[in-house]
């Protein structure tokens, strides 16, 4: 890929991504591998797997043993990535996917039309940025695509607060990390923003997220999936959230 360098990320052409070269503290948000039954994480396992979506059959090389959760492809980012296929228009849309892990999700928004930035945190960008480029290559999207570094709740002024879709798959998990995810969904929300979450509701702590996020959004779910017991939540701002 031929990239061109400025400051503070590198960009290139439709098709290719960028990277915002600027280094976080991860240290209060380790990636941390929370207990499953093992029998269900097999295919975490494998070194990749093949998505049909979006027209395109998207290989995604995973890297559990090295990273864990946010190097491998949960049930609720290809339910989302079909509710993005299916049901949503995106074409010239912006888009940001926060806790993007393996980018899924965002490449299939890239590749309906939207104008996507995926972001995740440094330790987990080299294996994102990787699955970006193998499966987005020039020619193959209507805009460019970004890949930026997101430490929730920090650093949000880097950030609009202009984006028409906030998209994220199981990235509710981590209870300490609740009200920095809450902060930065109204941060990249105006009113008009639709927020799409997809989850599997595990713990009690999952369905409290959901109520502190009913403080700040009106939210409805809006597609569940028994097969692979996954929800699809639709939120938007509350007209009395202060932005």
């Amino acid at each position: 890929m031929d990239f061109q360098e400025n400051d503070t990320e590198t960009t290139c052409d439709s098709g290719q991504v960028s990277n915002q070269d600027d280094r976080r503290n991860d240290n209060a948000y380790a990636l941390a591998v929370v207990p499953y039954d093992e029998d269900k994480l097999s295919p975490f396992h494998l070194a990749e797997r093949k998505f049909k979506l979006a027209g395109r059959e998207l290989v995604i090389r995973q890297s559990w043993r090295e990273l864990g959760v946010a190097a491998v492809v949960w049930d609720a980012a290809v339910v989302l990535g079909e509710y993005l296929e299916t049901e949503v228009t995106l074409t010239d849309q912006t888009v940001v996917e926060l806790g993007a892990g393996t980018g899924l999700t965002g490449m299939v928004a890239a590749l309906q039309g939207a104008k996507v930035t995926i972001t995740e945190r440094e330790m987990a960008l080299a294996s994102l940025r990787r699955n970006v480029e193998s499966n987005i290559l020039p020619g193959t999207t209507r805009h460019p695509v970004a890949i930026k570094e997101l430490t929730w709740g920090q650093n949000l002024h880097l950030y609009p607060t202009s984006y028409q879709y906030v998209i994220g798959a199981d990235i509710i998990y981590i209870k300490e990390t609740f009200q920095d995810l809450l902060k930065t969904l109204v941060h990249l929300s105006n009113y008009e923003t639709v927020v799409l979450l997809g989850c599997k509701i595990r713990y009690e702590r999952d369905t409290n997220f959901l109520k502190m996020l009913e403080e700040k959004f009106e939210v409805k779910e809006v597609r569940y999936d028994q097969r692979r017991d996954i929800r699809l939540y639709k939120a938007r701002l509350r007209s009395c959230t202060s932005l």
